[in-house]
């Protein structure tokens, strides 16, 4: 009876984001899965520079949600701040900077909502689940690793790893897997990729040499 009582208390948003929460979210990520792999198929690197100037900030946006969810085939994740400031921030006196300040917030905003996404459709599907779906492209190996690499450094390695070349996104799985609190990943996920993208636009405007 209680239970009973329970389930009739809930929510209409609640009883459908928890009925059908993962059907909607792997359904977002299959849809967001074939414009990353159409993007590369028409489009490389350079391809990623045209839609910033053609779009702007809308199109920045929705590729970095592709590189938070990890759904990003066409293009370096280190490249998209620089050319996003070269192509949006960069006039004839200088680089405008609140221009600059706007890509950094839409660059963490949408890699963030990529990123935890990701994170919750783990939490509720299971690592085995995600293993199996075509668009996920991370190996079972690199899975393994990265989660001795969380159960090693805990909670702090989300931060880290956003911020460092080659393991960014990389801990979303693991951290979902071990049930983080989803505020404390968002934060977490946003401090990282929030320090990575200035090193990159400080990189991009001269200020600090990074290669």
């Amino acid at each position: 009876m209680a239970t009973d009582a329970s389930d009739a208390t809930r929510s209409p948003v609640r009883t459908f984001a928890e009925d059908y929460g993962l059907l909607v979210v792997a359904a977002c990520f299959a849809i967001l899965g074939v414009a990353g792999i159409a993007l590369y198929v028409f489009g490389d690197a350079a391809y990623a520079e045209a839609l910033l100037r053609e779009y702007g900030l809308a199109a920045l946006f929705f590729v970095f949600i592709l590189e938070g969810a990890m759904l990003l085939y066409f293009a370096p994740s280190e490249a998209l701040v620089p050319a996003a400031v070269a192509a949006l921030a960069q006039t004839t006196g200088g680089y405008d900077l609140p221009a600059i300040a706007a890509i950094l917030g839409v660059a963490v905003l949408g890699a963030t909502m990529g990123q935890t996404a990701l994170f919750l459709l783990t939490k509720r599907g299971g690592r085995e689940w995600l293993l199996d779906r075509p668009w996920f492209r991370v190996s079972e190996d690199q899975l393994d690793r990265f989660g001795r690499l969380f159960d090693r450094f805990g909670v702090l390695a989300v931060p880290l790893s956003n911020t460092l070349l080659f393991t960014r996104g990389m801990l979303t799985v693991p951290a979902g897997v071990a049930g983080m609190s989803t505020r404390r990943f968002v934060a977490l996920s946003a401090l990282g990729t929030l320090s990575f993208e200035l090193l990159l636009a400080a990189a991009a405007m001269g200020v600090l040499e990074l290669f």
